[in-house]
């Protein structure tokens, strides 16, 4: 059965290029976000690391620790690193999982339980190893998403997705499409028109199920 919504995660010890961890400890009381890759040296995930790198201060802001993982020994670990910081233009100060023997990959359910690592290998191999997951102080799954080879992740969008999900997590409320941080938020429809009033103050009714409001700064 896979990863859902509201499951706790996979715990599990592993070595990073900066040290062994175990992750529920690692996670802490912190939001996290594991983001896994293919295969190091390859391009678009360069790239995407990068990006990762470029928004530290944004995760530090959020409270929010970042760890990537990829198939690969945490010693190509450390040389890549030196790819992605000169693609970034900053430093590159996460850990990254080395996951040769799958086990993460398979605990995660992002390859089968048989899969295995053919010599001479491609990212081809582990092409499903391509997810994003963030997970909440309480070790659950908030959300997740899994991206092809060849279309980049989008990390503008997993911060906004963070942003939508600690408002929701913090203010009791839903956050509708392409929603940014100050924009009208939602309030659920497990709270009558009383007791909206009384949590939220004014809201708007759009539709009999569709009541907008305001979260005050």
């Amino acid at each position: 059965m896979g990863l859902r919504i509201n499951d706790i995660v996979p715990d599990f010890s592993a070595e990073t290029d900066q040290g062994p961890i175990k992750f529920h400890d690692w996670i802490g009381d912190s939001w996290a976000i594991l983001f896994s890759h293919p295969k190091d040296f390859t391009p678009v995930c360069t790239t995407e690391f990068g990006a990762v790198a470029r928004l530290s201060a944004e995760w530090e802001k959020r409270g929010t620790k970042v760890i990537g993982v990829s198939v690969d020994g945490v010693e190509d670990h450390k040389k890549w690193k030196g790819d992605i910081e000169a693609v970034a233009g900053t430093k590159a100060g996460f850990p990254i999982i080395g996951d040769e023997d799958l086990a993460v990959s398979k605990a995660f359910d992002m390859l089968p339980a048989e899969a295995y690592l053919p010599d001479g290998r491609t990212p081809n191999d582990s092409a499903t190893v391509r997810s994003v997951f963030i997970i909440g102080p309480d070790k659950q799954l908030k959300l997740s998403m899994t991206y092809p080879m060849n279309v980049g992740r989008n990390f503008a969008e997993v911060l906004r997705a963070l942003d939508g999900l600690q408002t929701a997590a913090k203010a009791g409320v839903a956050t509708p499409a392409d929603w940014q941080v100050g924009e009208d938020v939602i309030i659920p429809t497990s709270l009558d028109d009383a007791a909206a009033k009384e949590k939220f103050g004014e809201f708007e009714t759009v539709l009999p199920y569709l009541r907008k409001t305001k979260l005050s700064a």
